[in-house]
């Protein structure tokens, strides 16, 4: 594996809860409990599944690519072709990361709060992502409920 795939799974390995495993076609498989964040193949290519509209909004402003040999799928690509790309490449999966950890945070919107510092995120976004946030009970059953 690349320096820059190394730096990438050193850091992603640490993030809460993710687990790291080889996988098929020389590749790095990245979950968050069963659900994967994403893979890197030996040479570099960063494949990351995303719900469509965050796919489309990703491909739309070139933050990623369509995937390879899925392209009509919610997948996208990046290469880490130069060692300033491993960043970028963070970014994107701490993007995948962060739409699984809302689901099951304590405070989903302090994370997202957070999150938005970190990453600094568009607008359009985060707006996205805010889609993650589990509706909770105790405020279906304030709205549902008949004084």
């Amino acid at each position: 594996m690349s320096l820059g795939t190394e730096r990438l799974k050193e850091e992603v390995s640490s993030w809460p809860g993710i687990s790291v495993r080889p996988y098929r076609f020389a590749v790095r498989e990245y979950r968050l409990g069963q659900a994967e964040i994403g893979d890197v193949h030996f040479w570099g290519g960063v494949d990351i599944p995303f719900p469509r509209p965050i796919h489309h909004f990703l491909l739309a402003h070139n933050i990623a690519e369509q995937h390879r040999w899925v392209p009509d799928s919610g997948w996208t690509t990046f290469q880490i072709r130069h060692s300033e790309d491993v960043e970028h490449a963070i970014w994107l999966m701490r993007l995948s990361y962060i739409r699984y950890a809302l689901k099951s945070a304590a405070d989903p919107d302090c994370l997202l709060e957070k999150e938005d510092e970190r990453l600094h995120l568009h607008p359009e976004l985060k707006s996205m992502l805010t889609r993650s946030i589990p509706v909770r009970a105790s405020a279906v059953q304030g709205l549902t409920s008949i004084p």
